[in-house]
């Protein structure tokens, strides 16, 4: 089943000897981060791999990485690519239900419509490979890998960033979005299994990484103004304020007036969070080959740039071949090799 929905012939299995010369082929594991928007360089790596025949056993995600590496484990990276790439600016306002109440500004439920609609049928522990969504428990902070269980409720509760999407409840736990404490989840591949951990990070280049502005503060003579109605924008009045919360949610969430919004807000907070959590992460359980797509310049919500963000994942990859075969063949000599050597060594 797995040779059908790559739509590829494996190589031989790890451990497997076909003869003298034959590589033996190591357990693969891809960590795919979070990043939103950015995360849609996941699919071109993945494409990449396969075109060289690197083909992972043990797939990982957080939050945008959950949904792509999920996708391709349900056999379903095609119609993936396809939605992202057909996605446009109104389109995705058509997906951010925004409401007054709950726990986040959007419901989440036109998307989680959408991923149903491909993945519904789907458990994990059903898929043809090993697959973990990384999740974060918010009354406890514990780090949550969804091993088992509806493969949709295990993607949404990975990308259920704070504030913006409500917590999904999964058995008696609710869960946000996991990249609050693994990022980029090298340690749950290594955990299932995976003997090569290549890991994809799509926030390494956001800008800034934590400087430090000594002595500054406001200049003399100057101060803020007051939060008011946007300039030239009558307030409204009477019964016309009751009838357009959508709009007012909409201005708050994406700002007006050179007035960052809530959005900008929480995003750019969520990024340096997630840069010192995934640098101290990947410090400590460093992968086998670091991936990183140059993707800062494309925003949290810029889905609509689905065809740039996959050619640099594309990119990079292919950068990053040629450390990924050296990986496997460190890791699986040939079988006519002793560890250590190599043929140049061979007299």
């Amino acid at each position: 089943m797995l040779e059908l929905l790559r739509g590829r012939e494996r190589k031989p299995a790890a451990g497997s000897d076909e003869g003298p010369g034959t590589p033996r082929r190591p357990l693969i594991g891809l960590a795919l981060g979070g990043g939103a928007a950015r995360g849609f360089a996941h699919i071109g790596i993945l494409r990449t791999l396969l075109k060289y025949d690197i083909v992972p056993d043990v797939v990982v995600g957080t939050s945008i990485g959950a949904v792509v590496g999920g996708c391709y484990a349900a056999g379903k990276l095609d119609e993936l690519e396809a939605w992202a790439l057909a996605l446009q600016r109104r389109n995705i306002l058509g997906y951010l239900d925004f409401r007054l109440n709950g726990a986040g500004l959007i419901g989440g439920e036109k998307l989680a419509a959408q991923l149903e609609a491909s993945l519904g049928e789907f458990r994990i522990e059903e898929l043809p490979l090993k697959f973990a969504s990384v999740a974060t428990e918010i009354n406890t902070g514990h780090e949550i890998w969804l091993t088992h269980g509806r493969l949709v409720e295990a993607l949404r509760a990975s990308y259920a960033l704070p504030g913006i999407f409500a917590s999904v409840r999964v058995g008696d736990r609710w869960l946000v979005d996991g990249a609050l404490v693994n990022p980029v989840p090298v340690s749950v591949a290594r955990a299932l299994g995976a003997e090569i951990v290549i890991a994809a990070n799509v926030s390494a280049d956001i800008g800034g990484h934590g400087a430090t502005i000594a002595g500054y503060g406001t200049p003399p003579d100057t101060s803020e103004p007051l939060p008011g109605p946007e300039p030239g924008v009558a307030p409204r009045r009477g019964l016309g304020r009751l009838f357009s919360p959508e709009r007012a949610v909409k201005r708050e969430f994406f700002g007006s007036g050179g007035r960052p919004g809530i959005s900008t807000v929480m995003v750019d907070a969520f990024n340096i969070m997630q840069d010192r959590i995934t640098r101290a992460r990947l410090a400590g359980d460093p992968p086998d080959v670091l991936v990183s797509p140059r993707v800062g310049g494309t925003g949290w919500f810029d889905f609509h740039r689905a065809a740039e963000t996959i050619a640099h994942g594309v990119r990079a990859t292919e950068r990053a071949i040629e450390a990924i075969e050296e990986a496997i063949q460190i890791v699986a000599p040939t079988a006519n090799e002793a560890p250590g050597t190599s043929q140049q060594d061979t007299p």
